[in-house]
């Protein structure tokens, strides 16, 4: 394990249950993005070690007892869950070192809320889903009376892909319900964050009963690497969540071993206030587009105002935007931590550049660095208004802290331009009235809409998008039954 003052970083991989090294020896650098430090070193994996760990996950699926045996699988859930809980506050600190995350969201949806519920719900499930459902009797084919069944069994080697903005909550989330439901697992972290995933790979070795191969974790600088995952017949389901360039690849290599798929990708999620909406408090949801840098898939970055109503939305929102700043993680009071990466830092400046060219009025922040903010790579929380629906930044995901604000006409209107986009992951509706609100969702083409405010998250809620924001469901027993393939099986009544 590499070493830095008051924190200990997991350098290993777990392949076939063993904690390894990469085959070559090589290793790559993990840098602090708030401090472009570099907080230790990891094991820089090859194809050769993404094989290995796949076959190691095929043995464990072939020729174990995983699959089938129900009461091991809630045990070791159980045992992880514990594990996990012991490391909860060493967890919180590496997630803010590594991802960049303001400490205040480590208690919500980076870690405290996916740890509570992640593997407990799906967990729970495995004593109270339906295995086994009996059709009852009726003729057959052959004339004859038969018994028929539908069971529900694993899918088989999942290869589970997880980007870097919320790494810790997309792993267990997908942990949770693949092992759960009887799978094997090979884990591929971003490269940019890979030491929470190693950290679940020591504590599977070492805190837990969970045989070895069932869960393989494989770090690696490079991304095709992973791409093992999708082009191996050896693998059966790929959990992917990430941008929706990288999931149309997989949909494409994965077509000739014709890979099951989920794919939660990108959004571009529009909040609608309508007229009669308590216009200070809708407003407020404006801030949620520079929680952690605005790096979130259903962060809602689009906000339509009536046009009654504009001028005094635009005002509070400016305000609001004006006493907002990027900032240290570590720092309690911090909403605007940095941005992952350089490339990600060119790439949100050339949105808000782009915003500009195209005639959007920059109301707060823009493209250069913050003061004050020497190091890391931080962009400031911008605010552009006079936003036409056809302009780049409000069509295209920015991934950073920029909110859009578009005026309506009326809520037929609010609609089409909720609707005027090739994602559909999430939304809001804010109205005076819960009946118009609730209208107004059922219109929106998007997977997970709050209504009023509320925020439908949690291990038991499907969380996925329509259109271009994916394929499938993470949570919930939607996401539960998509790791499972259904047999269908008779036989003669009576025997």
């Amino acid at each position: 394990m590499a070493d830095m003052p008051g924190m200990r970083f997991e350098s290993r991989m777990l392949i076939a249950g063993e904690l390894v090294a990469a085959g070559s020896g090589r290793t790559f650098k993990n840098v602090n993005p708030a401090t472009e430090e570099v907080l230790g070193e990891v094991a820089d994996a090859s194809a050769t070690d993404m094989r290995r760990a796949i076959d190691a996950a095929r043995r464990a699926f072939d020729e174990t007892g995983w699959s089938t045996d129900r009461k091991l699988r809630r045990h070791c859930l159980d045992q992880l869950q514990q594990a996990l809980e012991t490391e909860q506050e060493e967890t919180r600190e590496e997630l803010i070192l590594e991802a960049g995350c303001p400490r205040a969201v480590t208690y919500g949806p980076q870690l405290d809320v996916p740890l509570a519920s992640a593997l407990r719900y799906p967990a729970r499930l495995i004593d109270e889903f339906p295995w086994e459902t009996d059709l009852g009797d009726a003729v057959g084919l052959t004339g004859a009376v038969d018994a028929r069944r539908v069971w529900h069994e694993p899918a088989g080697v999942v290869g589970a892909i997880v980007p870097w903005n919320f790494p810790l909550e997309v792993t267990l989330n997908k942990l949770g319900q693949a092992l759960a439901t009887g799978n094997t697992v090979v884990l591929k972290p971003a490269p940019d964050t890979p030491f929470n995933a190693t950290r679940i790979g020591r504590l599977v070795a070492e805190q837990t009963d969970i045989p070895a191969g069932v869960l393989n974790v494989v770090t690696s600088s490079d991304h095709l690497v992973g791409e093992e995952l999708t082009l191996s017949p050896k693998v059966d389901l790929i959990s992917f969540t990430g941008s929706t360039a990288v999931g149309k690849r997989i949909m494409e290599k994965g077509a000739p071993t014709m890979k099951r798929l989920f794919l939660e990708l990108g959004g571009k999620s529009a909040t609608i206030v309508l007229e009669d909406a308590d216009l200070a408090s809708a407003t407020l949801i404006g801030i949620a587009a520079c929680m952690h840098a605005g790096q979130g898939c259903a962060i809602p970055t689009r906000m339509l105002l009536p046009r009654s109503r504009y001028a005094e939305g635009v005002a509070m929102l400016t305000q609001m935007y004006e006493q907002l700043h990027a900032g240290d993680p570590q720092d309690p009071g911090t909403l605007t931590g940095p941005v992952i990466s350089p490339r990600q830092l060119d790439r949100v400046a050339g949105y808000i550049r782009k915003g500009i060219a195209e005639g959007a009025t920059l109301a707060a922040g823009g493209p250069d660095r913050p003061h004050g903010l020497d190091k890391g790579w931080f962009v400031q929380p911008t605010l552009f208004t006079d936003v036409d629906s056809s302009m780049t930044i409000a069509q295209e995901e920015i991934f950073g802290p920029v909110l859009v604000v578009i005026p309506f006409e009326d809520e037929d209107d609010a609609v089409r331009i909720a609707n005027d986009s090739s994602y559909g992951l999430a939304g809001n509706v804010f109205s005076g009235s819960l009946d118009r609100s609730v209208s107004v969702a059922r219109r929106l083409r998007a997977g997970a809409i709050g209504v009023n405010g509320g925020a439908p998250f949690g291990a038991d809620v499907p969380f996925g998008g329509y259109k271009q924001s994916g394929v499938g469901r993470q949570n919930g027993l939607a996401g539960f039954r998509q790791y499972l393939e259904i047999k269908s099986v008779a036989w003669p009544a009576g025997a």
